[in-house]
């Protein structure tokens, strides 16, 4: 073995697969934040749905007799009337679906600045192309995830199916996965995708533009250099300045 290779396998996995890195630390942190967020995401579906379904079933009659419940009572409602866990109804496919988006937006980002759009002489990346490159790194995360996204949308609503008498149209994850292919095919996957992507255009000029720029700003004015531990900062600075918004 020669002394570079030799070199080489001594070194962190972080430096040796920085990509692949990059995406399993990217993957690992999306999966705890929606663990801890996925009862919100749940409630908020069901209360978008509950009035399609007063509707179905009541017609106009149900705009003025069907009471209205906030997010604490439908949490709560949906503790007493299908059981805690089910609270976390769905969690699978969306865990799927932040691991592909997550991972997938970051190597993208990390990609383009790295190789396609590249620094400036002084290291520094412009703000227009962390704009460009957070938009098209948000693209293709949610044009990739898009499978996962709509699968998590439909197992949380199996709940509300179960309630209201109707057959439970999913065992599973992967039998909702081959259903939807089996009666819609590839394209069946990817519906709705084009606001998804537009959505997460939007989002992510913002995200990947912020964790880019403070990034860079801890490594010049701090001791911290650029790697995994400067990037997991930046990442939870930019995750907790959306929370306080």
């Amino acid at each position: 073995m020669s002394v570079p290779e030799e070199e080489e396998r001594l070194l962190p996995l972080a430096q040796r697969w920085p990509r692949a890195s990059k995406f399993l630390l990217s993957g690992c942190a999306a999966t705890v934040a929606e663990l801890a967020t996925f009862p919100l995401d749940l409630t908020k579906t069901r209360l978008q749905m509950q009035g399609e379904a007063a509707l179905a079933r009541l017609g106009d009659v149900a705009r003025e007799s069907a009471p209205y419940r906030g997010m604490v009572r439908t949490a709560l409602g949906i503790i007493q009337e299908e059981g805690f866990l089910k609270l976390w109804q769905g969690v699978t496919p969306a865990i799927y679906r932040h691991v592909v988006y997550s991972g997938g937006r970051m190597v993208t980002y990390e990609h383009l600045r790295e190789v396609v759009f590249g620094k400036s002489e002084d290291e520094h990346y412009p703000l227009w192309k962390s704009v460009i490159g957070g938009m098209m790194a948000g693209v293709i995360g949610q044009f990739l995830a898009n499978p996962t996204d709509l699968v998590k949308v439909q197992m949380q609503m199996e709940g509300k199916r179960k309630l209201e008498g109707k057959p439970l149209r999913f065992r599973g994850v992967h039998h909702a996965f081959t259903k939807i292919l089996a009666e819609g095919g590839i394209r069946g996957l990817w519906a709705g995708w084009v606001p998804n992507i537009q959505r997460a255009a939007l989002v992510n000029m913002g995200d990947l533009t912020t964790y880019d720029t403070v990034k860079h700003y801890l490594v010049l004015n701090t001791p911290l250099e650029d790697n995994i531990m400067t990037h997991g900062l930046s990442s939870d600075l930019v995750g907790s300045h959306k929370a306080i918004q």
